[in-house]
């Protein structure tokens, strides 16, 4: 009977504890940093298999931390995946994709409304200090730049690197690999609304942002904050610094990863060393997959079909860890998304989502603190305007696909793959699963019954 009684006791306050843990993740208001990179591939770190990339310091970060083998970027190419980062919401809500435009250039005249609330916005309202170092890509015009969309403060280049090539406005021209001096590309660095160099040394942009990111949180140590990341490499033209040239057995494109790896093992030891480790939820992630054409200045899918632009595997489903705060380790094979690092932050440091606005995103507060399983089951998969593809548990189907800039194919019956079984998206199963085909296609004409389009902020140049 004392027994039953001291592990009923011994129980409840087992139960006790293990709430008021995660009660102080969800209260505490932590920080957040996302280090956000462009054009990385599912194959390219160490710990997601590949082999001669040297990325020690984020595969610690991975074991230490989670390790996502199924996250996907909410587009295939650079706008329209920081948009619904940012915001939580597909692209195709916000009209920040187009099938007229893929993404927003030099001469674009819009970016993101003003009536979409970003991560930063939202936190503001808890008081959190709010930063962005790094690419935007969200609209170069004054009203569309980071601090007037919630962000205190703005160090980066603007749009992509490869932008305002000077004399060859063929922005997709063959890329000359032995051109590797950045004054031929007249990129801007903008500090909050101000032009402070141009063309920007890309040569050393990489160690900058790193830099400038430690800065930022040695500034922001004693209130709470939230730094975005976005990294401009490895998005050719590809540049490394003068100690990371030649260093990796990859070539250029592995000392470029290699440079993104060292910096985010400084970020880590500073929030070590300031005690920080802790109290802030750090997230490493993709906007897209590689960007093949450019062979070996682009990077790797690893098992997945394709890349960049596409909607395959290899386009969308994206390296994803993350580390700190009493994150519970461990590899997780189930749905995640870009879109619900909106609503898992907001969750965290409890903040109320906007009313009366559709948000995609799904907390995974839950996953990252007690190792539970996602509430993320299907994920919607647009090529610009149009939707191409959805999943649905271990199903995903195929209504178009195209390789990059080619005539995408229409499927009729659709393509049906199982990712568990078939992650490469070799074999149509389509045949053999006709009722599972049926229920996905009745996913997306709900989906599509619903779905409020915003006006195409891509579209217009002038």
């Amino acid at each position: 009977m004392d027994s039953m009684i001291y592990k009923g006791f011994y129980c409840f306050i087992f139960f006790f504890i293990s709430l008021f843990s995660f009660g102080i993740q969800k209260n505490d208001k932590l920080n957040f940093i996302i280090v956000f990179v462009d054009d990385m591939g599912y194959g390219d770190l160490g710990v997601y298999g590949n082999p001669t990339i040297a990325t020690p310091n984020l595969d610690k970060m991975a074991y230490e931390g989670q390790k996502w083998t199924q996250f996907y970027s909410a587009a295939p190419v650079c706008t329209p995946s920081r948009a619904a980062l940012l915001t939580g919401r597909l692209p195709v809500r916000s009209g920040m994709t187009s099938s007229k435009n893929k993404v927003l250039f030099p001469n674009s005249l819009n970016g993101l409304p003003s009536s979409e609330f970003t991560i930063a916005e939202k936190l503001k309202e808890k008081q959190y200090k709010t930063a962005i170092v790094g690419k935007w890509h969200l609209g170069h015009k004054k009203k569309y730049l980071p601090l007037n969309h919630g962000f205190d403060y703005y160090y980066g280049i603007p749009y992509s690197n490869d932008m305002d090539k000077i004399n060859n406005n063929k922005y997709w021209a063959e890329y000359e690999r032995n051109e590797l001096n950045s004054k031929s590309y007249n990129v801007p660095l903008i500090e909050n609304f101000d032009i402070i160099e141009r063309p920007v040394d890309q040569t050393t942009i990489t160690s900058r942002y790193t830099n400038k990111t430690i800065e930022l949180i040695n500034k922001f140590k004693d209130d709470r904050f939230f730094i975005y990341l976005s990294h401009n490499l490895p998005h050719i033209p590809l540049y490394a610094s003068k100690e990371f040239l030649g260093k990796s057995k990859r070539g250029l494109y592995g000392d470029v990863i290699e440079e993104i790896d060292f910096g985010v093992g400084l970020i880590i030891n500073e929030l070590k060393k300031l005690n920080l480790d802790k109290k802030t939820v750090v997230v490493f992630t993709s906007d897209n997959g590689p960007w093949l054409v450019y062979k070996d200045h682009s990077g790797s899918a690893g098992l997945l079909r394709n890349g960049k632009g596409t909607t395959w595997e290899g386009g969308v489903r994206v390296p994803t860890i993350f580390w700190g705060a009493n994150i519970k380790s461990g590899i997780i094979d189930d749905i995640g998304s870009t879109l619900d690092i909106y609503s898992t932050f907001l969750s965290i440091s409890g903040v109320e989502q906007q009313k009366n606005v559709h948000i995609d995103g799904i907390d995974l507060s839950e996953t990252l603190f007690k190792k539970e399983e996602s509430k993320r089951k299907n994920m919607f998969f647009y090529n610009g305007d149009e939707l191409y593809a959805a999943r649905l548990g271990s199903f995903k189907l195929h209504l178009k696909t195209t390789d990059w800039f080619k005539e995408p194919k229409t499927h009729d019956p659709p393509l049906l793959f199982d990712l568990n079984v078939d992650p490469s998206e070799k074999f149509d199963i389509s045949k053999d699963n006709s009722e599972k085909v049926e229920e996905i296609l009745n996913l997306i004409e709900l989906h599509n019954s619903k779905l409020i389009r915003g006006k195409d902020q891509l579209k217009d140049r002038f």
